[in-house]
């Protein structure tokens, strides 16, 4: 299939927490697409196969089309007219954003391992004024696993992530000002009542008890569709759980279980629907 070569933009494209984390869109569902299918391929599709793929989503055509045009209008994606047709290539942003959140992603479990007691602890607020670094602190923060118990207060168990932080924090243009620790906990405050201050457990837990209702029934009998769905509910998470470790943890959790779900189905599904999808670009082509 002739393609286009991916072209670099001056400036890098952002994406909002919402298309980020799966919105029921048209946009987030692309996304799901592009990173399960189009970034492990050969990073091109047809319009065609888009259009297929959502369809089978209740997405319509027109919705699908508009949402590949704005994706490439924010950088994204490219174009190029093959005859009638229109092919669309994932931009180097677009690879390198979609690779970081596949090991995100896929290599997400619901509860943290190994935690040695330390806390990463970040003291950081971009000014009332700064609405978008405000909305970039809060939403990177958050994708890299923080919880914020008082304003301008940010928390992790994840000490090992403080190279990802300090870049989130150069990029909301408040590095310089910023207080960083890696701590351990010496007061005498229950840490449980932090960590509830910091994230909402509960409803993260109603949302993983929704996903393994919602998936844990009999397989449907297009695996493309159930490939799609299931990658698209469970990217959330990585969002919205910050991976604690048990110790920390409220009881019930079902974070273990639903990522056990996801990794048994989508190890069932994805070889199937990885071949539909290549065969849809065949057809494209």
């Amino acid at each position: 299939m002739a393609a286009p070569q991916p072209r670099a933009r001056a400036a890098a494209p952002t994406m909002s927490r919402r298309h980020a984390a799966g919105s029921a869109s048209a946009r987030g569902v692309l996304f799901t697409v592009l990173g399960e299918f189009v970034l492990p391929g050969d990073g091109r599709a047809w319009t065609s196969a888009f259009i297929e793929v959502l369809g089978r989503l209740g997405v319509e055509e027109k919705a699908t089309r508009q949402a590949l045009m704005r994706t490439a209008a924010d950088g994204w994606l490219t174009s190029e007219r093959i005859g009638r047709r229109t092919c669309w290539a994932l931009t180097p942003a677009a690879e390198r954003l979609l690779s970081d959140g596949a090991a995100r992603i896929y290599g997400f479990t619901g509860v943290g391992s190994d935690w040695d007691g330390r806390w990463l602890l970040v003291l950081a607020r971009a000014p009332e004024s700064e609405r978008p670094a405000r909305h970039l602190l809060r939403t990177r923060l958050t994708w890299a696993g923080l919880g914020s118990p008082a304003p301008g207060v940010w928390v992790s168990t994840h000490a090992d992530r403080i190279d990802e932080v300090e870049q989130v924090l150069g990029a909301a243009g408040v590095l310089r000002d910023a207080q960083i620790f890696v701590a351990e906990h010496r007061g005498q405050g229950r840490l449980l009542e932090l960590v509830q201050a910091a994230w909402d457990l509960d409803e993260i837990e109603e949302r993983y008890e929704e996903f393994i209702a919602r998936f844990g029934g009999p397989d449907p009998e297009d695996p493309l569709l159930a490939t799609v769905e299931l990658v698209h509910a469970w990217r959330r998470f990585p969002w919205i759980d910050p991976e604690l470790p048990d110790a920390l943890l409220p009881t019930p959790w079902s974070g273990a279980s639903a990522a056990t779900l996801f990794a048994r189905l989508h190890e069932r599904h994805s070889p199937a629907a990885q071949q539909l999808w290549a065969e849809l670009n065949e057809v494209g082509s």
